[in-house]
């Protein structure tokens, strides 16, 4: 059986994953909606998102600090809200050991 996509709102810590970031950066770039969190997509379905989004980090040397403002606005709203969510969530940014 082929393994899907939680979706963001389901994934693990958060959805500060790689995933998680993939189409939460898609949303700062409008290529999704902030309500499609990718639950239910295939790998490769990732994988052309993941191009979509690499292609748009590439105009912008892949910086925050570079998007014209109202992308970084969108860009910060997006990921301060996932950080809150996932410290509400127990998510501890501090590396251990293992990491």
């Amino acid at each position: 059986m082929e393994q899907r996509y939680s979706g963001v709102f389901r994934d693990r810590q958060g959805g500060l994953t790689h995933l998680g970031r993939v189409v939460r950066d898609a949303w700062v770039f409008g290529l999704l909606p902030e309500t499609q969190d990718g639950a239910g997509w295939r790998a490769d379905q990732l994988q052309a998102l993941y191009e979509q989004v690499y292609a748009e980090w590439d105009k912008y040397g892949h910086l925050p600090s570079r998007l014209p403002d109202d992308l970084r606005a969108r860009y910060l709203r997006i990921h301060g809200e996932a950080v809150v969510l996932a410290r509400a969530q127990g998510w501890n940014p501090e590396l251990g050991e293992d990491d």
